[in-house]
Parts: structure tokens; sequence; C-alpha cells
């Protein structure tokens, strides 16, 4: 799924988690989530890394900065990321900030919780949606 749409998804489930925050959070937490939303793609570039041995990607995108925007079907090369590690490193990226938050501010890390929850089941929706494409012939 791209950011786009990842911001969209996050600012919309962040909404009702940030009005329930305590007074002083509401704002600061609706950010957090919707910048949460679409930073946790972030960690696409270190599995390239791990997967290429280099920082290609990294690289293509500082050179052409757009690309994060509105090209980002050309930032990742076959193989440089599967869908599987992408999944995987989210799930571990989001365990790691819920569990450093937990013990500061509890509601927080609900929300940061939310936040990725939402993240994968965009992406395994969009996974399903090209999936279904590409065995309709569509792509």
């Amino acid at each position: 799924m791209y950011s786009r749409n990842h911001a969209i998804v996050s600012a919309v489930v962040a909404l009702p988690v940030a009005v329930g925050a305590p007074p002083g959070h509401k704002i600061a937490l609706w950010l957090a989530m919707v910048g949460i939303g679409v930073g946790i793609d972030a960690d696409h570039f270190l599995v390239a890394r791990l997967n290429r041995g280099d920082w290609k990607n990294v690289r293509r995108c500082l050179q052409e900065p757009s690309l994060l925007l509105r090209g980002q079907t050309s930032i990742f090369d076959w193989g440089d990321l599967w869908r599987d590690q992408r999944l995987l490193s989210h799930l571990l990226t989001g365990g790691i900030l819920v569990g450093g938050i937990w013990p500061l501010h509890r509601y927080w890390a609900f929300g940061i919780a939310v936040t990725v929850y939402t993240h994968l089941v965009a992406d395994l929706y969009s996974d399903m949606q090209t999936r279904a494409a590409y065995l309709a012939g569509e792509t």
C-alpha cells in the first residue's frame, strides 16, 4: 500500500484513539499515530539492505526524493524486499515500539499498537488485491 493511503487510514483510525487520550495528549498522539502509520515503512530500506548487500534503494531516493511520494513502485527492484519480510519487519518494529513505550505511557503504547495493527491489515489487504489482479491477468 502506498504512503498516502497509509496516511489516510492511519488518520482515520487514530481519530477515536486520540479523542480518548488524556488531556494534553490528543493532538500529539494523533500526529504520532499518523507518522508511525506511514514511517514504519522505513524498515523496508533496512530489509532491502540486508537482502542486496548495499544501500542502492536509499541512494535512489536521495537522488530523486519525489519517488517517496509519486514513484513508490520504482524504489525497490524485484527481490529487494519480499512480502513476508516486510510484514515480519513491521511486527518486530511495532513490538519494539510498543514494548519500549509501555512502561512510560500505556495509552500511547495502545495507540501505537493500533497503528501498527492497522498498517499490517492494510498491507495484507493490498497484497490480496495485488494477488487477485495478478490471477485475473490484470497485471
